[in-house]
């Protein structure tokens, strides 16, 4: 039975919601809010044509004080978002996750897929007024390129041998191997251009919907509307603010009380409360969004697969799933990739929960129990800790006892991901296999966050990623995701779907299977009704 059935005083007493998430939806039902609570014009935004005006207040999680514009170190929500205020991509992922040209205006690949040519879109000026060129692209690639790089796309962008202007309006890329993707590879969000030359991140300067106006990092940012913006049918409103609120609840009610005109990550707890608001409108999406259990594979015990096999058993995936995500979602199989991929291994068995199988796995490491420390924040994924405390339970039963170890939230991803020998994370997902599996997964790159190395797994990857032929590329990612199943350092429990929330005085809004916020568009997206 859905918990939107039972009385909210219910659910309290019975111990199924807290009492952050009773007062939350008490406030919510007894509609004591600054937003219009009309049925009828609430529900008007959607059915009329867009509307210019107004300053769009965004209440995201995803945002640290340590936080920066550089494109080559994003990492986080807030930034993200911010990036494609400010800036244009190279390609653009739409809502059916089919690469759509944006600053590059088309595309003809030479066959084999590794000479490719791009045409520069014309007509596209800076905030400060200079006109985009060749020049300007080929310079926003090449940051994240070479040995100094820090970008994460860095291992990725590797391939390019050749990246040359044939012209102002041209430009001609040459990979070592054949890449079908590269497209889709091109729309990552790291991939934001600045003009030629650029470096004052304090202060960016793109093409974007909006310009420049405050930053206060992890706090508060406001952006005004680029008069000169190329796009006719974006950017609506006049202004955006974007309030970094990091805590599920505190974004909640900044939601219901009219702080914010829409919030990001909304809590899985709460979710069918808010739907019945008829002041709200909720955006699932269902996408590639995964939450993960990272464990560090250079090191004991996590070096031994047959340790990782029997934490991997030890986990109750269909309870986390109704009790962590309330079914917003779908189980995972300790591999990136979902079901929504066209290259899906649907073959694969699904790992179930089994402490038997569990304490067999650790009998071959030589192990009668198991003690570990797991790092756990709520800024690894909205639930996290309710996850973490599941987990501890149900592994329990299998000899593995579990300490929690409780991280702040702002310093996360600075000091404990990738860091801490046993952890938690999340990852927005990738609009292919082969992007996904490239970024954290191949030996060398930047985000592998469980340090796990395999060189038959960096070998089919680049196999597949020359071909050409989809059932060929099918059998050999179907492979790579039994390799990460049974041999990698991550256990994936879950997919969860992208959960956004907004007043229905915001017009426009629509699901996107990348990311929150309609792939991170939703500024340039949107519009407020009067």
């Amino acid at each position: 039975m859905k918990n939107d059935k039972i009385p909210t005083s219910t659910l309290f007493q019975d111990g199924r919601i807290n009492r952050r998430d009773f007062i939350t939806a008490a406030a919510l039902l007894g509609v004591s809010s600054g937003l219009s609570l009309s049925p009828l014009s609430a529900f008007a935004a959607q059915t009329t044509a867009p509307k210019k005006g107004g300053t769009l207040k965004l209440g995201m999680s995803g945002g640290n004080t340590s936080d920066t514009l550089d494109p080559t170190l994003y990492s986080d929500w807030v930034p993200l978002n911010q990036a494609y205020m400010l800036m244009n991509g190279l390609v653009e992922i739409d809502e059916n996750n089919q690469a759509q040209p944006e600053l590059l205006e088309s595309w003809e690949a030479k066959p084999g897929a590794k000479q490719w040519l791009f045409k520069v879109r014309q007509g596209v000026t800076f905030h400060n007024g200079k006109t985009l060129d060749a020049d300007d692209i080929i310079y926003s690639i090449n940051l994240h390129r070479g040995d100094k790089s820090r970008s994460a796309i860095k291992t990725q962008l590797d391939a390019i041998t050749s990246l040359e202007k044939s012209g102002n309006d041209q430009i001609s890329l040459t990979l070592d191997s054949g890449n079908a993707d590269l497209p889709f590879l091109l729309a990552d969000y790291h991939l934001v251009v600045v003009p030629d030359g650029f470096t004052d991140w304090s202060h960016p300067i793109g093409t974007g919907g909006f310009v420049f106006e405050h930053n206060e990092p992890g706090v508060r940012s406001l952006f005004k509307r680029n008069p000169n913006y190329w796009k006719p049918d974006r950017a609506w409103v006049d202004a955006v603010e974007v309030l970094v609120i990091n805590d599920p609840t505190a974004r909640t009610n900044a939601l219901i009380s009219g702080q914010v005109h829409a919030i990001n990550r909304v809590d899985f707890k709460t979710v069918d409360f808010l739907k019945r608001s008829p002041a709200l409108q909720i955006i699932r999406s269902a996408g590639g969004q995964h939450f993960t259990f990272l464990m560090d594979c250079r090191i004991a015990p996590f070096n031994n697969n047959d340790v990782r096999m029997a934490i991997k058993h030890g986990i109750d995936r269909e309870k986390l799933l109704a009790t962590v995500l309330r079914g917003y979602g779908s189980l995972g199989n300790d591999h990136p990739i979902p079901k929504t991929d066209r290259f899906f291994n649907h073959q694969l068995a699904q790992r179930s929960y089994d402490p038997d199988k569990a304490k067999f796995y650790l009998k071959k490491a030589g192990l009668d129990k198991l003690s570990l420390e797991l790092s756990s924040s709520d800024a690894a994924f909205t639930g996290a800790l309710d996850a973490a405390a599941l987990f501890q339970g149900q592994a329990s039963k299998a000899g593995i006892q579990v300490a929690i170890k409780r991280q702040p939230a702002d310093s996360y991803w600075d000091d404990v991901w990738m860091k801490a020998p046993f952890s938690m994370g999340y990852w927005g997902g990738r609009p292919t296999a082969d992007q996904m599996f490239s970024t954290a997964y191949m030996s060398t790159a930047k985000w592998n966050d469980s340090h796990w190395k395999d060189e038959k797994f960096d070998a089919l990857l680049l196999q597949a990623r020359s071909l050409l032929d989809e059932g060929q590329r099918a059998q050999l990612y179907g492979e790579m995701q039994s390799i990460v199943s049974d041999n990698g350092g991550a256990m994936i429990p879950l997919f969860g779907d992208y959960l956004d929330a907004a007043s229905k005085k915001v017009g426009g809004v629509k699901p996107h299977p990348m990311f929150n916020f309609m792939g991170g568009r939703l500024a340039e997206r949107v519009w407020l009704e009067s």
